[in-house]
């Protein structure tokens, strides 16, 4: 998914503090999110609609844990590329987005071309992740790859400033 060039003004103290209590619990209700930041719920409502519209919030999910569905193996693996163009790095996106278990992939600066972030069962999943399909990705030639032991941090709350 691309996301939208953003055009946004500044925010203000209550756009902020919008956000921050939207990022902590994003089911609260507009009438009690306006409670909380001392506005009334249409002109709440309207800026949580204009902050969505700016691209500023993105959107709205739940988070799963990732245990309960048998995801529990955490990999993140770099990723080299034969060469390096405008077409294989397309190509390379669109079979990336399509795989299910690859929940990030970032194409990074350095000595490895992409990082990738993937959730799976089990380590005996792991053989089939990286041969069978990463490293059949379109100009993959190359991986280095690490098994998380504990996720110590992990989240998608980012700070937003008074």
């Amino acid at each position: 998914m691309r996301r939208k060039s953003l055009t946004v003004r500044e925010l203000d103290r209550l756009d902020r503090k919008i956000l921050r209590l939207l990022q902590a619990d994003g089911r609260m209700s507009m009438t009690e999110l306006a409670e909380k930041i001392g506005l009334s719920t249409t002109p709440c409502s309207e800026r949580v609609k204009r902050l969505e519209r700016e691209g500023v919030i993105e959107g709205y999910y739940a988070r799963l844990n990732p245990k309960a569905l048998g995801l529990g193996l955490l990999v993140f693996v770099e990723l080299r590329l034969s060469v390096k163009s405008g077409d294989l790095f397309e190509a390379f996106r669109r079979d990336a987005l399509a795989l299910p278990n690859v929940v990030e992939c970032h194409l990074v600066s350095g000595d490895f071309d992409y990082l990738i972030k993937a959730r799976i069962g089990e380590m005996s999943e792991y053989r089939k992740l990286l041969g069978d399909i990463l490293l059949k990705l379109p100009g993959a030639v190359e991986s280095r790859s690490y098994v998380v032991m504990e996720e110590v941090k992990e989240g998608m709350t980012l700070p937003v400033d008074d």
